[in-house]
């Protein structure tokens, strides 16, 4: 099997878990396309590299994906653009929260913290990663990844409590 045919089904089988990262990590389905897109640009820069090493590619393409979100926030960083304090908020009534409900409150919070805190929190709780094995992948240190953890955690809990509630044991017992 040649390395174009090894290459596709590396992408078929992983685009669907690169996606959905690069969704929370940029909320925007466009946006999270091209950085999949951009990903899968980089990988096949180093395929037969890869390939002979005889790694896992997935690892590598995550960290790739990371990085890449990273260096586009940074990007952004550096034009001068106001963030909005005003969310408008979701009405839920007397009605049961359903599943999409709970991932528009869950995209409106996230949508308000800093990139580093989104992509932290993905990592940390979307991939169930360590801190060092965040801390890896962005490419800074331990404490940071747990300030970036603390700081939006307590954000998110007064953005969305009751969204958050469900989860709170589970998130206590991974901050301390």
């Amino acid at each position: 099997m040649g390395q174009d045919v090894r290459f596709e089904r590396f992408v078929s089988s992983s685009s669907g878990a690169l996606l959905h990262a690069a969704y929370l990590l940029t909320t925007d389905r466009g946006h999270a396309q091209d950085l999949v897109q951009d990903t899968y640009a980089r990988v096949a820069q180093h395929w037969p590299r890869l390939e002979r090493q005889g790694g896992d590619p997935t690892a590598y393409a995550r960290v790739v994906l990371y990085r890449l979100a990273i260096d586009r926030w940074r990007a952004r960083a550096r034009r001068s653009e106001r963030l909005v304090d005003d969310v408008t908020s979701v009405d839920r009534g007397a009605t049961t929260v359903s599943g999409v409900e709970d991932r528009i409150l869950l995209e409106a919070a996230l949508a308000r913290l800093t990139p580093r805190q989104r992509a932290v929190l993905v990592l940390r709780y979307a991939e169930d990663r360590s801190e060092a094995d965040t801390a890896a992948v962005l490419g800074c240190s331990v404490n940071t990844v747990k300030s970036q953890t603390r700081h939006p955690l307590a954000r998110l809990r007064v953005l969305a409590p009751d969204l958050l509630a469900e989860f709170a044991p589970a998130l206590e017992s991974r901050e301390g």
